[in-house]
């Protein structure tokens, strides 16, 4: 049986390496472009009982998963393009949980998120793949903190964080036996 700790983070926990070489950073970008057609594959053989189902206790159910990643991913999409054409701006963090507990999170059918991160994540590789090296160190401000976060940065952490919510999917299909 998995413990909370496990099942909030089936990936562990986002670390980015102080130095990220043009390698990663690819890989990364990669997985951006795949997260939508991993995540579809995923959700669609899913009924709605199965589709409001928490994937863990006081969790989010995989609808809200799946409406989450794609508000997540738009803020992110956001961020980059701030980053890329501003000096150092201060980002508006956006409250996730109270996003994800509003009407269309809770009940609107995961295709107008899937079809919204097809279109999102056709954009933002084709944005990434085009900047040239020194772009990718453009970088915004988070106001947690003040934490300055580059254009690689936030590469590595949305890769991550698709992966994340894919995992949380994929564990509770395993647990079901769905």
């Amino acid at each position: 049986m998995e413990n909370l700790e496990e099942l909030r983070y089936p990936i562990g926990h986002f670390t980015c390496p102080k130095t990220i070489s043009k390698e990663l950073r690819d890989s990364w970008i990669k997985e951006l472009e795949i997260l939508p057609q991993k995540l579809r594959a995923l959700v669609t053989p899913l009924h709605e009982e199965q589709l409001d189902t928490s994937y863990r206790p006081q969790g989010w159910t995989v609808r809200q998963l799946v409406h989450h990643i794609a508000d997540s991913h738009h803020h992110s999409y956001t961020r980059f393009k701030w980053a890329l054409s501003e000096d150092a701006p201060l980002i508006k963090a956006y409250e996730e949980k109270s996003w994800s507990n509003l009407f269309d999170a809770k009940t609107a059918p995961v295709s107008l998120s899937l079809s919204y991160l097809d279109a999102l994540h056709a954009k933002l590789v084709y944005l990434l793949k085009g900047l040239d090296e020194a772009q990718y160190e453009s970088f915004y401000l988070h106001p947690d903190g003040n934490v300055k976060v580059t254009v690689a940065q936030n590469i590595g952490k949305y890769a991550w964080h698709g992966n994340h919510h894919l995992a949380h999917i994929q564990n509770l299909i395993v647990r079901k036996g769905w």
